[in-house]
């Protein structure tokens, strides 16, 4: 299946960065750089991870809102908004279905020291709208503060998507299928998750063994009570999508298969092993989304255990899905992720953020799996990870995506995440002046030989 209309109706080339990743870390100067080196590189996607507000352990999968962006990303050298802007009233007011839960859930757990709100007590935990009142009126100041920073990242994100689009870049977003039980989201919304009286969840998420976790993946996000969310046709599912477009010309859903089936752990099992599948709203939902998201601008994240129905609901609406090379050589020949066998209605990696750099990956194979890469690649003599980067760009996908630790060179050093492991993830950080006019030249060559831009 192809589709001749949207971002990916050319062969285009993008390089995945996340915003704290950039030297700078923030929507300040050198997202804007990093814009003119794809540029200058012929690259047109720059594909990012959730701009949401991450958990305490700085995962962007985990964060306080689904619908908010992080105020650590902001350029804090830009000015603070007046209160009486008409502007930004405005803006407040057309944001308010998401805005006003998120201001009331972060003061609420601000003053509280950070306590996730099941453990409040009972008023503000249930959402009672004067105890809730109570506490946001006796923080103003702290109230206000969550409200204007919501305001200056639209700003600065608004800026730097035009900035972006002047220069033919298009923003790849990314957006996990699951919400953080500690989140704005859920608090707000308790009806259309499966909570215990408490709001605690009665299952939580992950998945069954697979090649990142031998004991499978705990998440601990809470389920959706997808009856509850049809009754209203999907409307907090509608929003979600429509405020991504906001953001973003593209839009990568994480693990669409839970749309077609997802993995119940029981919140007391020790590990993910632990758990059944549970049937999705499939095309119920997913029709909807993708005519409220435009042709082409969606992206299914189908890796793991993808089964022919899973494979057959995301044919039926039309999704490009994944392949990274990185899974393609376990002596399989029938491996979907090795290059012969790609769709061009794809989207191609050499790695994701989950994954190892490409350097480390290559450097942990052994021989006799080295020997099932190198009749691939062009030059079998090219050093990794080019080599790699080379075989995704000439892949026949429609998208061809690159993580920037690859471009520079790193090794395991610079992993962006470990699946299953909690410590050390999110942190890593380009140095200063990586993305020099050097790489930019030896982008371009690559991509212009793949017949990309």
């Amino acid at each position: 299946m192809t589709i001749d209309t949207g971002p990916l109706a050319r062969r285009r080339a993008g390089v995945l960065l996340h915003v704290s990743s950039l030297p700078g870390g923030t929507v300040g100067p050198h997202a804007y750089a990093f814009v003119d080196l794809l540029a200058a590189a012929g690259c047109s996607v720059w594909q990012v991870l959730p701009l949401v507000p991450p958990d305490e352990e700085g995962s962007p999968y985990r964060a306080l809102s689904a619908m908010a962006g992080h105020p650590g990303l902001l350029d804090a050298v830009r000015t603070d908004p007046r209160p009486d802007d008409p502007a930004y009233l405005t803006w407040c007011e057309q944001q308010s279905d998401w805005l006003d839960p998120y201001v009331e859930y972060l003061t609420v757990r601000t003053s509280l020291g950070g306590r996730p709100w099941p453990e409040w007590e009972p008023a503000l935990r249930d959402r009672d709208p004067q105890r809730v009142a109570e506490v946001v009126a006796a923080a103003p100041a702290l109230a206000e503060r969550v409200r204007s920073d919501q305001w200056r990242f639209a700003q600065q994100w608004g800026a730097l998507r035009t900035y972006a689009a002047d220069r033919g870049v298009l923003l790849y977003g990314d957006l996990p299928i699951f919400v953080a039980h500690d989140s704005a989201d859920v608090w707000s919304h308790r009806h259309l998750f499966r909570l215990d009286t408490s709001g605690r969840p009665t299952t939580v998420t992950g998945v069954p063994p697979d090649y990142f976790a031998a004991e499978g993946q705990r998440w601990n996000n809470p389920h959706y009570d997808w009856e509850a969310m049809a009754a209203d046709g999907y409307a907090w599912w509608r929003r979600r999508i429509a405020r991504q477009r906001d953001l973003f010309d593209l839009v990568r859903i994480d693990h669409f298969r839970g749309f077609e089936a997802a993995w119940h752990v029981p919140v007391d099992a020790p590990t993910a092993r632990e758990g059944w599948w549970e049937t999705g709203p499939g095309l119920d939902l997913l029709r909807p989304l993708v005519d409220a998201a435009g042709p082409g601008s969606l992206v299914a994240e189908d890796l793991g255990v993808i089964t022919p129905d899973v494979d057959r609901l995301r044919r039926d609406v039309g999704l490009p899905g994944m392949k990274v090379l990185q899974f393609a050589f376990d002596g399989d020949p029938a491996n979907p992720h090795l290059p012969p066998h790609h769709e061009e209605w794809s989207v191609v990696y050499t790695g994701t953020h989950d994954n190892d750099t490409t350097l480390g990956w290559w450097q942990s194979l052994s021989d006799g799996t080295r020997d099932l890469v190198r009749p691939l690649l062009a030059d079998p003599r090219e050093p990794m990870p080019w080599a790699l980067v080379r075989l995704a760009y000439a892949s026949r996908a429609r998208l061809a995506v690159v993580p920037a630790q690859d471009l520079l060179g790193l090794g395991t050093e610079a992993r962006m995440n470990t699946p299953g492991v909690t410590d050390g993830n999110w942190t890593w950080r380009a140095a200063d002046g990586a993305f020099d006019h050097a790489l930019a030249e030896r982008l371009r060559e690559v991509v212009e030989a793949s017949d990309r831009s």
